[in-house]
């Protein structure tokens, strides 16, 4: 009697789910990207979380979050806590004379935000959701503050929570979810609609992805590539802003040294009386140059949050990756399961056992079964089968829909990312050449004010 697991039906694990279509962008990009596709109402799991066309967005519309206020609350333990709360306000632009009219006007914490973003990864796993930006302050130089009230901080994450709004409201899909509209539009009860949609309950648990990961025999190269890509980005650009972060802090001290030359000159014109107004005035420039490090540093965190957002974003294609995972994983369990039923069956059928069973060693011990009971469990096993072909086939076209559509977002998301690091690095570079042609500048007005001397 051999030992071993149940053989698969032939060619049912061939390919990794999603494997066997010829090309996953090929049905054309309407579709692919689950718009108006069978995908969208399957993945999205929300029969009605789709906003019906001609309401919200039929307008120009324009969102922004405008400001940030710390106020003072109690939390769900009834405790004090501050917290930061930041409006975001809604206009319509009317097309005639291109006026924008203030349509929604509300305030949102940041959990708030979270809320939003955790329930659309949950509801629609093939799309890289935007990331947020930063709770707490990461990569800082010592002179900027870690502090999460710091009002430098708090301003660029109301940049960063506003380019996420405009993130999701650009999105052919995630821009028409219903959750997301009322989020700009209500501002009492929204949590409770959030949570009555119990995308909790259909959220996956991490232990679940990380038994998928190990344990898929098939998985799709193309996204464990992908997934392998995320790393590797996430790694990237953490060395690049660690490396950002030192330089920032060395130049801030070779500038403000320079406020030392300023107090030297200044001293120095007091003894001199023909050199004395040369002096003084190469001093006030050293004095210049020392102050503007501080608004070159602030203009560098703007680049700097530009590059968080992607460092943020490879967490969000990873999340793709393993829902592909936790689907393959299924599927193949859902295989396994109808291959061993169809063996019961067959042995059940013949009167032969091929592998080691409980069954078997109980038969021996007490005895066959009747014809009446073998017959009945037949009967069990062809009915569980019957379910068993559905339940795969169901998997099989979910999966496929699920890596056709992924596919197209992924897609969208390489263009879009090559976009805007490619134009982020540009101005980085920009504001450089500008910063040292300002340091030129200061020399050279420094060695006019040594000549009339």
């Amino acid at each position: 009697m051999e030992q071993g697991a149940p053989e698969l039906p032939p060619g049912l694990l061939a390919e990794p789910l999603g494997g066997l279509a010829a090309d996953p962008v090929a049905a054309g990009d309407e579709e692919a990207a689950g718009i108006g596709c069978g995908a969208e109402g399957r993945l999205a799991g929300s029969g009605d979380a789709s906003m019906t066309g001609g309401s919200f967005w039929s307008k120009k519309i324009e969102i922004t979050v405008s400001e940030a206020e710390k106020r003072t609350g109690r939390n769900a333990m009834n405790m004090q806590e501050t917290y930061t709360a930041y409006l975001i306000e809604t206009r319509s632009v009317e097309s005639s004379d291109g006026q924008s009219v203030l349509t929604d006007s509300l305030w949102r914490r940041y959990s708030e935000f979270e809320l939003l973003r955790n329930y659309l990864l949950v509801y629609y796993p093939h799309i890289v959701v935007p990331p947020l930006p930063e709770k707490r302050a990461e990569f800082v130089w010592h002179k900027l503050s870690a502090d999460n009230m710091d009002p430098d901080f708090v301003e660029r994450r109301r940049i960063g929570l506003e380019n996420f709004l405009l993130r999701v409201a650009s999105h052919s899909v995630l821009s028409e979810d219903k959750i997301f509209y009322l989020f700009l539009t209500q501002e009492n009860n929204w949590k409770e609609t959030v949570n009555e949609t119990g995308f909790q309950l259909k959220a996956d648990s991490r232990l679940k992805a990380l038994n998928a990961t190990f344990r898929v025999k098939n998985p799709d190269k193309r996204f464990t590539d992908l997934k392998h890509y995320g790393d590797e980005l996430q790694s990237v650009i953490s060395h690049l802003l660690r490396v950002r972060a030192r330089v920032a802090d060395r130049l801030y001290g070779v500038y403000k040294v320079h406020g030392n030359y300023g107090r030297v000159f200044s001293e120095w014109s007091a003894i001199e009386k023909e050199m004395g107004d040369g002096l003084q005035s190469a001093g006030h420039h050293m004095d210049v140059y020392a102050a503007s490090i501080d608004d070159i540093l602030e203009e560098e965190e703007h680049y700097a949050d530009q590059l968080k957002e992607y460092l943020f974003y490879a967490e969000a294609l990873r999340a793709v990756c393993r829902k592909h995972e936790l689907m393959q994983y299924d599927l193949e369990m859902a295989a396994q399961d109808l291959a061993s039923k169809k063996q019961q069956c067959e042995e059940l059928a013949t009167g032969t056992v091929r592998t080691f069973s409980l069954k078997g060693m109980t038969s021996k011990l007490f005895g066959q079964e009747t014809p009446e009971q073998r017959e009945a469990r037949i009967k069990v096993l062809e009915e569980q089968i019957n379910e068993g072909e559905e339940q795969l086939k169901s998997k099989n076209l979910e999966g496929r829909e699920f890596v056709k559509a992924a596919w197209a977002d992924i897609e969208r998301f390489k263009e879009q990312k090559n976009h805007d690091l490619k134009e982020a690095l540009i101005s980085y570079a920009v504001m450089q050449i500008s910063m040292c042609k300002k340091g030129i500048q200061v020399w050279t007005n420094a060695k006019e004010c040594f000549s009339k001397m």
